[in-house]
């Protein structure tokens, strides 16, 4: 039964009907309360208060019975770990954060702002749709695979943006103290100004800072394509990968291939692979290790199996 749960609220699995329909189900879920959430806000439907607070009370109460059911089976998602464990580390994944912020101000809408605030946090539990759809894959793994670029390009633009400012703010300050009035308000047209964004409520007035912002402004436009240009180069690279597999098995190619394993075949075994998509895996590329897959061998993200299809399907 914990098993068949299992598969149900986390796999995802396209050919199983349960699953389907359970994904269908708790994707509108989801709408719902974002929209009741949204609704709310809005005065001249005050008359219609109380049915809102009955549909996110419903949405809510399934949020919790999924959120336990998620804890319950979380041995199974992280099938290394021992069953305690597992549960730890999903109570501080990402998704398993997401859905405590969802729950969380439901019982706390009369307290805090921050309590009030955290009910922007249901926006994403869109977010988990990642594990239904191959669509959003492709942004979790080009974000994952590209991390260390996109840290590295942002980790520039910081420093440009500290620098900008500083610069600035001694430009600046002795003309329009009051605009300029420390290191932040140098910071916020530097902000503006690298990102392109131009509120124009804070600009240089003197010669050089007029100078200054015209040189950060080419940077700006130069330093901000670099993460941009990484991350589409990335989207690049998914969508050949993804179209090269497609294209092997629709022409049915009997020879050797690499299949790259993300998010959706993550944690699956190898009879289940075999079994699925009608191939032999005849070894696993892991890191820097090769591995001699057995039936119950389990792939993980990132792993580049070697495979063969069967010549009857």
């Amino acid at each position: 039964m914990k098993r068949k749960i299992f598969n149900i609220i986390q796999i995802g699995d396209k050919s199983n009907r349960v699953s389907r329909a359970f994904d269908i189900f708790i994707t509108i879920t989801i709408f719902v309360n974002i929209l009741v959430t949204f609704l709310q806000t809005f005065e001249e439907l005050s008359r219609f208060s109380r049915l809102f607070h009955w549909v996110e009370g419903i949405t809510l109460a399934i949020f919790c019975v999924e959120y336990a059911l998620r804890i319950w089976t979380a041995d199974y998602l992280y099938p290394n770990r021992s069953e305690w464990k597992s549960r730890f580390h999903f109570l501080f994944s990402f998704d398993g954060i997401v859905d405590l912020l969802t729950i969380i101000p439901a019982f706390f809408l009369s307290g805090f702002v921050i309590f009030r605030m955290l009910r922007v946090a249901r926006i994403f539990h869109l977010f988990r749709l990642n594990a239904k759809y191959d669509s959003f894959n492709v942004i979790t793994t080009v974000l994952y695979e590209k991390r260390n670029q996109i840290i590295s390009s942002v980790f520039i633009v910081m420093i440009l943006m500290f620098a900008s400012s500083m610069c600035m703010y001694s430009v600046e300050h002795e003309a329009q103290p009051a605009v300029f009035r420390n290191a932040f308000s140098g910071i916020w047209w530097s902000m503006s100004t690298l990102l392109t964004v131009g509120y124009g409520d804070i600009y240089p007035v003197t010669t050089l800072g007029r100078f200054m912002a015209i040189v950060i402004a080419y940077l700006g436009v130069g330093v901000v394509a670099i993460p941009t240009g990484i991350i589409s180069a990335g989207f690049v690279e998914q969508y050949q990968r993804k179209s090269g597999i497609s294209r092997m098995k629709n022409a049915d190619i009997r020879e050797i291939a690499e299949i790259f394993i993300d998010k959706h075949d993550a944690g699956k075994t190898i009879e289940e692979l075999e079994s699925a998509d009608q191939i032999t895996v005849f070894l696993i590329l892991r890191d820097d290790l090769s591995i001699l897959p057995q039936k119950d061998t389990r792939v993980k993200r990132n792993d580049i199996i070697i495979i063969r299809e069967l010549e009857d399907k």
